[in-house]
């Protein structure tokens, strides 16, 4: 998608700059505004594969960091349990019965 937007404000910048000579000076900011487009969509090109890279190896590093060791049973180290140790059970855990009594 990006990239034949990009292609669009391209072939919009080529056709007005070809034509120039002929618009008249008030018009003449649409070729700013096609040069910004392209420059925003070449942008956007280098930058949402990058982003997507970024957040791949983020939560890579996020789920090495959460599996448990398979040969001795312990945590890696980062890990952070969410278990307080109590045995209570919340009203959320049991839906329809109140814990009160």
């Amino acid at each position: 998608m990006t990239a034949s937007v990009t292609l669009c404000w391209l072939i919009a910048l080529v056709v007005l700059f070809s034509v120039r000579s002929l618009l008249s000076a008030d018009v003449r900011w649409w070729l700013w505004t096609c040069v910004t487009g392209l420059a925003m969509g070449l942008f956007g090109l280098w930058y949402v594969p990058f982003l997507k890279r970024r957040r791949a190896r983020s939560a890579a590093e996020r789920a090495a960091l959460a599996e448990p060791r398979a040969a001795d049973g312990q945590f890696a180290p980062g890990y952070v349990s969410r278990d307080s140790g109590s045995n209570t059970v919340s009203s959320t855990d049991t839906p329809g019965k109140s814990t009160r009594s």
